[in-house]
């Protein structure tokens, strides 16, 4: 059973939808009893960081979140989702949730492209992981991707991937069982599936 953490915010049936054609269950909730029990946990993402913590705050599930990365319990961060992992943003005042050390800082691009980075983007790999397992059969990795801020990882040995636009940048980490990933695989066709697919059978 995968569960995926509501806290408001985030393409949360998408995921259980991708989840479920892969062939698997999962199941969406807030509960802070279910999360603290749960075997592998997804937490997505999208809009505000202040915002996300504060629902994290009010639902009690900052310390739950927290103690189980540091139990091992498999968790992968998707958008949002992988920049609360941070100690901080530069989009809010509230802290992170500590987890991966590192700070969240707006996208400074040349005037010719535009910022949210919004569309499909390649993927380049920095080091081996189980979650990417496999892409190697895939052709040139492609995810989609809708963000405004980027993950200044602290420690370079836990960056996963990067991609460039205006520089490269982090768009996968991983310290030890706990990832996250910039873009979103869950809109990503098969290249999302693939890499769900990894987390479930391989972290």
């Amino acid at each position: 059973m995968i569960t995926i953490i509501d806290y408001g915010m985030g393409n949360l049936g998408s995921i259980r939808n991708m989840i479920k054609k892969l062939g698997y269950h999962s199941e969406i909730t807030s509960d802070p009893e279910v999360i603290a029990q749960a075997k592998k946990l997804i937490l997505p993402g999208v809009g505000k960081f202040d915002r996300a913590m504060g629902n994290l705050a009010h639902l009690n599930l900052i310390n739950i979140i927290q103690n189980k990365a540091v139990e091992g319990t498999p968790m992968l961060g998707i958008c949002l989702g992988m920049q609360l992992l941070a100690d901080s943003s530069e989009e809010g005042t509230l802290k992170g949730l500590g987890i991966i050390p590192g700070e969240v800082k707006r996208f400074i691009v040349p005037k010719e492209l535009k910022v949210p980075h919004m569309g499909w983007n390649l993927v380049h790999y920095r080091k081996d992981s189980p979650l990417f397992a496999n892409f190697e059969d895939l052709g040139e990795a492609r995810f989609y991707f809708v963000h405004t801020y980027k993950y200044l990882c602290q420690n370079q040995d836990q960056i996963l991937a990067t991609t460039n636009y205006g520089g490269d940048f982090t768009c996968a980490l991983q310290k030890g069982n706990i990832m996250g990933v910039q873009f979103h695989p869950e809109k990503s066709h098969f290249f999302g599936m693939n890499l769900l697919k990894n987390f479930i059978e391989k972290i």
